[in-house]
């Protein structure tokens, strides 16, 4: 089982180049920046995580921009967004950014999407939330045929264009690994049908209690339950929690780091990283 991290990037936190470097020594296999474009004044939408909004998420830098800086100085830690709000963007760009990211980290790009929860956020980008899912859908899909068709095109409800030439492609073929964020069974089902793999939130359901159930589902849309990795994002760092999804077979487990500076998330880096190291050793 791979260990990850997870930050919102911001302007006071760690900088993403020095947090990237740090979490590469020490031997962390990937590292997943969340995103957020705005947050409306009107806080009509609840907040999945509890009452209170954290700062975080009105502060957050784009996610693309700071996993450019990380990957200029780093060269094994894949790089990540945790998630990339695909509702919210134009595909064309955004393959545009992915294929970019990719080919400057050498192929070292996850690309984790999620529809949201910010309804007010969806609707000042012209995004119906409750239509959110199709749409996610339809502009994955697009990026697909953009990534690896000479001359790409694509035509459905929400995005439509005629062939065209798109540069440049990802490294990794025939794209840089799609997971999809989001509880089950409707997440599960998207990451099926146009994933690579299923990230979950730790915490707001018993996750291990539905991968029996995610991976027949798999072999019955004829997809091998082996290719879809499954990401634990937000996981909790204690050597019980990481014993019991290791021994379900979850790929990664993510853990959650605060938007804090350098003399704070070290620290936390050197204590995730001693207790993975216990954990294979008590296997």
């Amino acid at each position: 089982m791979e260990i990850g991290i997870t930050i919102f990037p911001t302007g006071y936190s760690i900088s993403p180049a020095e947090l990237a470097v740090a979490a590469e020594e020490r031997g962390f296999e990937s590292m997943w920046f969340a995103e957020h474009s705005h947050i409306p004044v009107s806080r009509k939408s609840p907040w999945p995580g509890g009452a209170e909004l954290p700062k975080m998420y009105y502060d957050t830098l784009d996610p693309f921009v700071a996993l450019a800086s990380a990957a200029s100085v780093t060269s094994k830690i894949k790089l990540a967004t945790g998630i990339c709000l695909v509702v919210q963007r134009d595909p064309i760009h955004t393959a545009k950014e992915v294929a970019s990211l990719d080919q400057l980290s050498k192929g070292r790009f996850l690309f984790g999407v999620g529809a949201g929860w910010n309804a007010e956020e969806m609707e000042d980008h012209g995004t119906d939330f409750s239509r959110r899912f199709k749409l996610m859908r339809e502009r994955i899909e697009a990026m697909q045929a953009l990534w690896t068709q000479d001359e790409a095109e694509y035509h459905g409800e929400f995005v439509n264009f005629d062939p065209t030439f798109a540069w440049p492609k990802p490294v990794q073929k025939p794209f840089p690994p799609i997971h999809v964020g989001g509880a089950f069974p409707g997440a599960g089902k998207r990451a099926i049908r146009y994933g690579n793999g299923w990230m979950p939130i730790h915490g707001r359901d018993d996750i291990t209690t539905f991968l029996p159930e995610f991976r027949k589902m798999a072999e019955e849309a004829g997809r091998d339950p082996a290719s879809l990795e499954v990401s634990i994002f937000g996981c909790a760092a204690t050597p019980a929690v990481l014993e019991k999804y290791r021994d379900a077979g979850v790929t990664r487990c993510i853990f959650g780091l605060p938007p804090a500076d350098r003399e704070t998330v070290i620290p936390l880096l050197d204590r995730y990283c001693e207790m993975n190291e216990q954990i294979e050793w008590s296997q």
